[in-house]
């Protein structure tokens, strides 16, 4: 994993993403401290998509109902 600070990733940034693009993986420092990696984007398959998708199901059935008051979008607002 190559480490880069952040002004040099901003000088470099069409280089930095053609690494990345070919599979490199790149930490991005600011004042010594990593702060971001920049990863290769890779594409969910079917069933990657279709687990998130029960997954977050099963969460939100498994919350409680919140019976709070209809509230109108102006009424939020009238305060300010």
């Amino acid at each position: 994993m190559k480490t880069i600070t952040a002004a040099d990733a901003n000088r470099n940034f069409s280089k930095l993403l053609r690494e990345v693009q070919g599979g490199e993986e790149v930490t991005i420092t600011s004042h010594g401290r990593p702060v971001a990696r920049m990863v290769p984007a890779h594409e969910k398959t079917d069933e990657e998509r279709e687990a998130a998708f029960d997954r977050l199901m099963t969460r939100l059935q498994s919350q409680p109902v919140l019976n709070l008051p209809k509230v109108t979008r102006d009424e939020i607002y009238e305060d300010i």
